[in-house]
């Protein structure tokens, strides 16, 4: 298997979006699939390399990345070190991260011979899911999209009548992060993104515009992102297909970091489930 691991693709942000590529070097072209993480994610976070090299093994082209303000950097893509940079992190950096992305492979002379670039598709896990499903309704270059985990609304997650005030006061609001325990700041901008954007980031009005095969997964024992999310976004889609994965949590009961030689089982059906609903 041909992996490579942390290079650049230059978005428009001012900072690295820091890549690998998992496949296996045969004369097949290959179909792509870009994977998305979500928030407080990375791209090497527990499972994640498991799954891209089961992708690969199963003949795609498989491409994640870290979003260029996640708060990791070149040096250093694991954990948090820039939190500056995730302070001035929001969902339109993201959108535009992932074009990026799907630019740098579409236009790609080094790979142009190894991938379909006709063929590609979007995974997102939790945040990157609703980015996933607002890149698939306005991106006619993605053809399949796979929801993992996701959220169904930004909007109710971007800021409450009750600490609006002193955000705005203060510019900065903290969220713990549990397992650094760092204090992650979001910079007021991330609200007023979200405001100037609202209509392009309404994931509802994508989830009804997409026309294209759309699996949703969600393990029913996800305690950070509900379940009904997924039944909302298959039932704005109703041609998705949504699959439950009994006794998952939201990461399919992996962990970061993750030792074992194999995913979970949950994460190992989940894979699974991906790789025949992308083969039909």
């Amino acid at each position: 298997m041909k992996i490579l691991k942390n290079f650049v693709i230059q978005g428009k942000h001012q900072k690295p979006i820091v890549t690998d590529v998992f496949y296996n070097e045969t004369q097949q072209s290959k179909k792509v699939i870009i994977f998305c993480h979500g928030y407080k994610g990375f791209k090497d976070w527990g499972a994640w390399n498991l799954m891209a090299e089961r992708f690969a093994n199963a003949g795609y082209f498989f491409i994640k990345f870290n979003f260029s303000h996640n708060g990791g950097t070149l040096e250093q893509p694991i954990d948090f070190p820039d939190l500056e940079a995730f302070g001035n992190n929001n969902y339109t950096k993201e959108l535009d991260d992932l074009q990026s992305v799907l630019d740098w492979i579409s236009n790609n002379s080094q790979f142009k011979n190894t991938v379909d670039s006709n063929q590609i598709s979007i995974i997102g896990h939790s945040r990157g899911g609703g980015i996933v499903t607002l890149k698939a309704a306005e991106d006619s270059r993605v053809k399949n999209i796979i929801s993992l985990a996701s959220v169904c609304d930004f909007a109710s997650r971007s800021s409450t009548n009750s600490d609006l005030s002193a955000w705005k006061k203060t510019g900065v609001k903290y969220v713990l992060n549990g397992r650094t325990k760092q204090q992650m700041p979001h910079f007021y901008q991330f609200h007023e993104d979200f405001v100037q954007n609202k209509e392009r980031l309404n994931i509802q009005f994508a989830a009804k515009k997409i026309t294209i095969p759309h699996l949703i997964i969600h393990g029913d024992k996800d305690t950070s992102i509900s379940v009904t999310e997924a039944e909302k976004l298959h039932a704005w889609n109703p041609k998705s297909v949504l699959k439950i994965i009994e006794n998952a949590n939201h990461v399919f009961n992996v962990s970061h970091p993750w030792t074992e030689k194999k995913c979970s089982e949950a994460f190992e059906k989940t894979i699974k489930i991906c790789i025949d609903f992308l083969s039909q």
